[in-house]
């Protein structure tokens, strides 16, 4: 079949993220479909963006088809991102007959964050006779106004609201990265029916434990080792909405109990998490700068749990899928998850404890009982989610059950 995937961040393991669009792209490839990928030229997500002066600029990589649209750059969330949105979705609507004729999908799925471009890829879907999907990556514009702080009556809110509630009434299927949103979903206009919920996932071929790691974190790593220290891992952004200043407050309330926090990444909270800890004496935790996407297995293979939190939200009733999940389970590693949560595939397979968002005393617990076993334990806690992992969450199998929609 030939698909059409409409992503305006789509990236690839060069570029950097977003990563699913190629993942799964990849994996369709291989099963005999021709697939085609429309991306804008900018996007906050990637390392690097491609240079084009048009749009309608075509690149192959590794078999994928990639159509650049010409989009404007920004630096934060504002007019110059929304003015981006727009360029991108009248782009593609505008050019919509050129876009059938030259590509003739069979399927089109649109699958950016915000739900604009939903018009266009109906009106493409419509003109092609394509089957048309909808995937939802994050719940706008509930993200908006409810973690955003957006007022419900601001004009880009509503129109946000109008461009989700087209795509749940017109898409043929749904498909959702969040596990419980089919209800909220079915209120805004989806048929039951049409739900599916396909996550993210673990390519197993990029899966290397072995690979080596920086000197400054195989130093830092190899100094622990030898203290004996046991080890709690966070990796990943750091940002406000991953509870990160809990679980430094957790970290000194363990500081004579052996146990030791090792944070590798980055974001905008860093120098202030850096700050936060000297100035409240938490000598226990050791900061280290992010590394490329196929060093993480080797870093977090030097981990003896993992810790992965959010703050309360709301938005979190509709569930999770975060990468660093997968990432986690697949690594075999007991983890503490601190979000409030229906639930998770960290709850389901058993490989780790769950609290709720920032119940630091639960997390010092969930620790504490991690700790507390002996290696063996410890072991078999992170075989399930490896297990799970391998049985329901790669990449191939991901592709393969979203195949399915195309029918």
């Amino acid at each position: 079949m030939k698909i059409l995937l409409i992503n305006h961040y789509a990236g690839s393991p060069e570029m950097g993220m977003e990563f699913r669009p190629y993942y799964l792209s990849r994996e369709w490839i291989k099963q005999g479909h021709e697939v085609t990928i429309i991306a804008g030229s900018f996007s906050h997500l990637r390392k690097t963006n491609p240079d084009i002066n048009n749009s309608f600029t075509e690149q192959e990589i590794d078999g994928i088809r990639y159509v650049w649209i010409k989009t404007g750059e920004y630096d934060s969330n504002g007019v110059a991102r929304a003015l981006s949105m727009y360029q991108f979705c009248r782009a593609i609507g505008k050019n919509k007959k050129k876009i059938v004729e030259r590509y003739n999908p069979d399927v089109v799925i649109s699958s950016s964050t915000y739900p604009l471009d939903s018009y266009p890829a109906y009106r493409i879907a419509k003109l092609a006779g394509a089957k048309y999907i909808h995937e939802v990556h994050d719940m706008w514009p509930l993200t908006l106004y409810e973690a955003g702080g957006m007022s419900k009556k601001n004009p880009f809110v509503i129109a946000m609201q109008f461009a989700e509630d087209h795509a749940y009434k017109k898409s043929d299927i749904v498909v959702s990265l969040l596990p419980h949103a089919k209800e909220y979903m079915v209120e805004h206009g989806m048929k039951a029916d049409h739900f599916r919920y396909i996550p993210n996932g673990v390519v197993i071929n990029e899966w290397d434990a072995t690979r080596e790691i920086p000197d400054e974190h195989s130093t830092a790593f190899k100094k622990l080792k030898a203290e004996g220290k046991f080890v709690i891992g966070y990796f990943g952004s750091h940002e406000l909405s991953y509870g990160l200043h809990n679980l430094l407050d957790v970290t000194k309330q363990l500081s004579n109990e052996n146990v030791h926090l090792v944070m590798v990444g980055k974001g905008k909270l860093k120098d202030e998490l850096i700050s936060y800890a000297e100035q409240n004496g938490i000598n226990n935790v050791t900061f280290l700068p992010p590394v490329e996407k196929g060093i993480i297995p080797a870093v977090i293979d030097n981990f003896d749990a993992i810790f992965i939190g959010t703050i309360e939200s709301p938005l979190y009733r509709f569930g999770i899928c975060m990468n660093k999940m997968f990432d986690s389970m697949m690594a075999a590693k007991p983890i503490v998850m601190a979000i409030t949560t229906p639930s998770t595939p960290v709850s389901e397979s058993g490989c780790g404890i769950i609290t709720k968002s920032c119940d630091n005393d639960a997390i010092k617990a969930a620790i504490r009982k991690i700790q507390s076993m002996s290696d063996e334990e410890r072991k078999q806690m992170g075989m399930l989610g490896r297990d799970a992992v391998l049985s329901k969450y790669t990449y191939e199998n991901i592709a393969s059950e979203f195949e399915k929609a195309f029918e």
